[in-house]
């Protein structure tokens, strides 16, 4: 896939409120978030770096022992192995996320 535009992706639900669309190549990968307002994502960790950009909308981040409210031009970088959670505030949230490697479980 060389052009691509993002509402013309496949969409899969990871939880309610919560929808994902990944565009990759061999070895890069972003991903679209679509949250509705007052969606949870709950603590996690995994072996990927991760950059987290808010293009609209706004949620609390938590990255370790560290939370922030990011808003629209907000982000994050996640280390690898480093615990984080989020939680959308009272507006429709669209996120992009890069991941190096990519998450094979995304594709």
């Amino acid at each position: 896939m060389t052009f691509f535009t993002v509402s013309a992706l496949p969409a899969t639900e990871m939880m309610p409120g919560v929808r994902r669309r990944a565009v990759y190549l061999e070895q890069a990968m972003v991903t679209f978030f679509e949250f509705a307002p007052g969606s949870v994502l709950p603590e996690h960790a995994h072996p990927h770096e991760q950059i987290t950009f808010v293009v609209q909308g706004a949620m609390e981040f938590t990255l370790g022992n560290e939370t922030r409210v990011l808003k629209a031009g907000d982000g994050v970088c996640v280390p690898s192995g480093v615990p984080h959670k989020a939680v959308v505030l009272d507006e429709p949230t669209f996120v992009l996320d890069a991941w190096a490697p990519q998450r094979e479980d995304y594709r």
